[in-house]
């Protein structure tokens, strides 16, 4: 059990490598031939299940639908929105032949599907009975990145991409505001992360977008991960497209238009908030399996009971994994623990006897003997707790990494210091949030819905929005 966890890099000496090691050690993804790009292993795969399956049932509440779009985009068609696409060349993958054969026109893979949805907008929208539209695409995406982790920055990327057509701006607005907060909620309540939400500033909003608001989590290294967006995109696309349609009188009129997503990233926050030097620590909401239920010595008695065990535990929903390997019992305790199985039973033919069972919680490694016959009581109560604790102790950590700065001296002093995310009054200027980046390599994270106390804390004038700063992933 000991050499096991030595494997694993100490995340307060090298957060970095522990983060590697972790995501290696788990199994949760390997490396592909091609440099970048991840092979996401089966169990790696079925923590983003539980995530789709989720976040797929509230936007269906939300009536969403889901629908497929092509992963290819004609240049031409890309290009038609200016800003956008000039807010993603950098990062565009490009088919330029077919088979044997050069195309005539170069082919985008796509980084995003705003084009694509509008192209096919222009042609289904012909009224204002057509209107909502409210869709979603679970589908990859390619952005060819210099610098890739597993699951923060990869080359291809699992997510969802909602795109949505309005009749008004303010449907449109309250739609954009309505997805935030089931992304806000989602990651509060079943990935126990809590996160901080509000507007990106001008600088720093999607490419294309009016205006884009954000989910921002912070890591136990006290570093900022992106963890959700949506955007009001207003009408610029849909002018770009030429979509109209026709109003209750008639008349032309311009829809407005949305889109919103998430990504495997969230896996990637869930280790960097959650997981500790033995390895990866799941909440119970979003853990695949619940349950690791090991046998300490495999005798047929101990298999037998730990097999109904597991048969009650799955009728009442509860999914779990039974390891009877030949294996030593503290290689498999040491296995559990670092794939992270909310709750460890462990029974052995003594413990038979007595008609008692082990219970390890993963999240504070505690023990409590158990009669068998409470398992089925005790396990959803237990992982209640579990699921909270998690919530508590990350929120717990993410406050005591909050500052607020009232003046540049005070920021720059916290930021060369200490790890975390600085409030700050901003007067809203762009040269003022340039400084920042420039003089400590800290970024703006969100404008956040608080009034101003004071001056802008760079530049000394009239303030206007509140605003967090913090290093990003």
């Amino acid at each position: 059990m000991e050499n096991m966890n030595k494997e694993i890099t100490s995340r307060d000496v090298d957060f970095a490598s522990w983060y590697t090691d972790v995501v290696k050690k788990a199994d949760l993804v390997d490396y592909s031939s091609l440099k970048g790009s991840m092979i996401i292993r089966p169990y790696g795969y079925a923590i983003w299940e539980e995530i789709v399956k989720v976040l797929d049932q509230k936007f269906k509440e939300t009536n969403h639908v889901n629908l497929q779009m092509p992963m290819f985009i004609p240049e031409s068609l890309l290009n038609k929105e200016k800003e956008h696409v000039a807010g993603f060349a950098p990062e565009v993958a490009w088919v330029t032949q077919g088979g044997s054969e050069p195309l005539e026109e170069k082919l985008c893979v796509r980084p995003t599907s705003e084009v694509l949805f509008c192209d096919h907008f222009k042609k289904i929208i012909k009224s204002y009975r057509d209107l909502p539209l409210l869709y979603n695409q679970w589908c990859t995406i390619v952005r060819w990145e210099k610098t890739t982790r597993p699951f923060l920055r990869s080359r291809e990327i699992l997510w969802q991409e909602g795109h949505t057509m309005h009749a008004t701006k303010e449907e449109a607005l309250e739609e954009t505001l309505r997805m935030l907060k089931i992304y806000e909620d989602f990651q509060k309540d079943y990935l126990a992360l809590p996160v901080i939400v509000g507007k990106k500033t001008e600088k720093e909003k999607f490419a294309g977008a009016l205006e884009t608001y954000t989910v921002e989590a912070m890591m136990y290294d006290g570093v900022a991960l992106q963890n959700g967006t949506s955007h009001f995109f207003g009408q610029g696309f849909a002018k770009a497209f030429d979509i109209t349609f026709l109003d209750k009188n008639n008349e032309l009129q311009t829809p407005y238009q949305t889109s919103w997503g998430v990504t495997t990233r969230m896996i990637g926050a869930l280790i960097m908030t959650h997981s500790d030097d033995r390895g990866l620590v799941l909440p119970p909401k979003i853990a695949p399996i619940k349950v690791c239920l090991v046998a300490i010595k495999n005798t047929e008695e101990v298999l037998d009971a730990l097999a109904n065990i597991k048969e009650e535990l799955l009728k009442n929903g509860i999914t779990c994994f039974l390891d009877d390997s030949a294996k030593s019992a503290g290689y498999k305790f040491a296995e559990a623990e670092v794939k992270g199985y909310p709750i460890r039973l462990e029974l052995g033919p003594r413990d038979l006897e007595n008609k008692e069972i082990t219970l390890v919680r993963r999240d504070t490694l505690e023990k409590e003997v158990i009669s068998i016959a409470k398992v089925n009581k005790v396990i959803p109560e237990v992982l209640l707790k579990i699921q909270d604790n998690l919530y508590n102790r990350a929120l717990e950590r993410r406050n005591s990494m909050l500052y607020e700065a009232k003046n540049y001296q005070e920021f720059q002093e916290i930021a060369i210091n200490k790890p975390g995310f600085i409030k700050i009054n901003w007067c809203g200027d762009v040269a003022c949030e340039d400084k920042i980046k420039n003089d400590t390599t800290l970024k703006s994270r969100c404008i956040i819905p608080e009034e101003v106390d004071g001056p802008c804390c760079i530049c000394g004038k009239d303030a206007k929005y509140k605003i967090y700063f913090g290093k990003q992933y």
